[in-house]
């Protein structure tokens, strides 16, 4: 209670004594529904402004390197912002583990899908989505789990990639796709699913989606990037997180 409360009043003496400003924020796009809540609290609490991109995390690397104005990147693996690290565009000792994510299969019907995967083998599913793994960890994920199952050379001539983990949701809520795998996050919130039927997948089968942030270059004289990272190691932010299916550290 103790630690809580110091934290708070640090928090608080730290913000209030930094003038407003505004902080452009590149997030990855499984991350989009907690972030849109936890920017309405930051901006609530501190009185600073963030302006949010939502995409893939390795489209948005990409924007990066050429240039794209970003003070903060809230990125969907480990190894993007470590990246940016090392190419000098992420500024040292900054990054830092802000959420780990977990993969789920996932239908608009319900019913479908099992509590143990097992539709995956069935003969009744024509269209599987999933991200590009090229683009979004969260591909990568899938792709693991379907080989841990022994099913990726099976189920290849049904995969349907979206260019992000949003379009492949997208691809599942519209039922052009019976199934897909997305991110926990998206079809998860207040502790409990928000429609159709869902297997969130062993965490064993694929390797941890450890999701990092880092203050950008573009942002490292900017008080509102500061504080957002700041803002992210806090139990309200935590709280948010874990309210849509993410484990904090």
């Amino acid at each position: 209670m103790r630690k809580s409360f110091v934290w708070t009043f640090l928090f608080v003496a730290y913000a209030t004594n930094l003038r407003a400003e505004e902080a452009l924020v590149a997030v990855a796009a499984n991350f989009s529904a907690p972030m849109q809540q936890i920017a309405a609290s930051f901006q609530k609490d501190t009185g600073h402004q963030l302006k949010m991109s939502f995409g893939a995390t390795g489209g948005i690397y990409a924007q990066i390197k050429n240039g794209g104005p970003f003070d903060v990147f809230l990125s969907a693996d480990q190894i993007t912002p470590q990246k940016l690290e090392t190419e000098g565009l992420g500024v040292a000792a900054t990054r830092f583990n802000y959420a780990i994510g977990q993969l789920v299969l996932w239908s608009k019907q319900d019913g479908l899908v099992d509590d143990k995967g097992q539709v995956l083998s069935g003969k009744n599913i024509q269209r599987i989505a999933l991200a590009n793994p090229k683009l979004a960890p969260y591909g990568v994920a899938a792709w693991e789990t379907m080989t841990a199952l022994g099913l990726l050379e099976e189920l290849k001539p049904k995969m349907v990639q979206g260019d992000n983990i949003a379009q492949t949701y997208q691809f599942v809520s519209t039922q052009n796709a019976q199934v897909g795998f997305v991110a926990l996050s998206q079809v998860f919130a207040n502790g409990q699913l928000t429609s159709g039927s869902a297997w969130i997948v062993p965490p064993h089968l694929y390797k941890p989606i450890r999701q990092d942030v880092i203050l950008l270059k573009n942002g490292k004289d900017n008080s509102a990037a500061k504080a957002l990272l700041m803002y992210l190691k806090g139990e309200k932010a935590k709280a948010v997180m874990k309210s849509y299916g993410y484990l904090t550290e």
